[in-house]
């Protein structure tokens, strides 16, 4: 039998975000006139996991992740910029820089045609919904949820009920979350008690702590997963 519900993920599972951070840092340094586009970069994503990962925790919002990684990064390299005028630059750029993974589109179009479809990501409104709209991916989800604009993040079950609610309450042994992070996606999957899907394109090694139901390495293999 095959799933009729299924839930992604959207940064790193269907859309490219290394190249769209990558991107947007660059655009941000440069407007500091910090010509070297990975100037601090390390630094920076070593913030910026850490701030996310509290978002997981339940102890940050996304919204005070927006600024508060230039914060720390200003300080903590000694930059001479205004954080609040870089995570600005930074967000717009993010929205407006990064596409779908190669493939993404033809799973979408085998999929849609036979299941129901949403979104749940963890991230920031602005952000998100400018990706959204800017790579067309409205016409294939019936459900976009983002964390930001609930008050709740993955791998909470809250955000998942809530997303439940939008497409109708579909039946959950028919549904799998399809998602790039173990704690996040597969641990937000397991504790709304549907099946998982984890997306794992560099053949990472998961500990026997998290209960996936499915592992695969492309896109293009969901279509021919089936409910165990």
């Amino acid at each position: 039998m095959t799933y009729t519900t299924l839930l992604f993920d959207l940064d790193h599972t269907l859309f490219d975000t290394d190249a769209s951070e990558a991107a947007a840092y660059a655009h941000t340094m440069a407007s500091i006139g910090i010509d070297d586009p990975v100037a601090h970069f390390t630094t920076y994503d070593r913030i910026n996991r850490g701030l996310w990962a509290g978002v997981e925790r339940g102890e940050l919002q996304p919204v005070q992740v927006r600024t508060r990684r230039f914060e720390l990064l200003v300080a903590e390299v000694g930059l001479d910029a205004d954080p609040a005028a870089m995570a600005d630059t930074f967000v717009a750029a993010l929205g407006a820089h990064g596409e779908l993974y190669d493939g993404a589109e033809t799973v979408l179009d085998q999929l849609a045609a036979t299941a129901s479809l949403a979104i749940i990501t963890n991230g920031l409104s602005e952000v998100q919904r400018a990706r959204i709209e800017r790579v067309g991916l409205d016409r294939w989800f019936d459900a976009v949820v983002v964390s930001s604009e609930v008050g709740v993040t993955k791998p909470r079950r809250e955000i998942f009920d809530l997303t439940f609610e939008l497409l109708g309450d579909p039946p959950r042994d028919t549904a799998l979350m399809v998602g790039d992070s173990l704690t996040s996606d597969i641990g937000g999957g397991v504790a709304a008690g549907v099946a998982t899907c984890w997306y794992n394109p560099h053949g990472l090694v998961a500990g026997s702590e998290h209960r996936i139901t499915h592992e695969i390495a492309h896109l293009a293999d969901l279509p021919g997963l089936r409910r165990p």
